[in-house]
């Protein structure tokens, strides 16, 4: 049974800095795609970032790129999203999520079969 668990949400002024931890359980992040998901009140889950480490690739959002930072923790069974320069339309509910690794681009829900239960981010 695949359980991903985050952390690291809060609250912060427009400008701040957080860090958004996933940890996999029944999962290697290493074999997998690796994914960031957002959703607030009223709109789609929209993908921020993914990433395939088996094949080195990394897609990112336009409304994000430059300001989010995804990336393997130290240990395998965890990903990591670093977000920087938070705005208040970030604001929204964050969930990790993880798939089978592919060579195509990840940011829609349909390359993923797990996902967290999220946490909160409001700026």
């Amino acid at each position: 049974h695949v359980q991903l668990v985050e952390s690291g949400g809060g609250s912060v002024q427009a400008g701040g800095s957080l860090r958004l931890s996933c940890v996999a359980s029944g999962y290697s992040h290493s074999t997998s795609t690796m994914g960031w998901f957002r959703q607030a009140p009223g709109k789609n889950r929209e993908g921020v970032a993914c990433m395939v480490p088996a094949y080195g690739a990394v897609f990112y959002a336009d409304a994000v790129e430059g300001r989010f930072t995804i990336s393997q923790g130290d240990a395998r069974d965890t990903q990591i999203l670093e977000i920087d320069n938070l705005q208040p339309e970030d604001t929204a509910m964050y969930f990790c999520a993880a798939g089978p690794p592919t060579r195509l681009s990840c940011l829609s829900r349909g390359s993923f079969n797990d996902w967290g239960q999220g946490t909160q981010v409001t700026v």
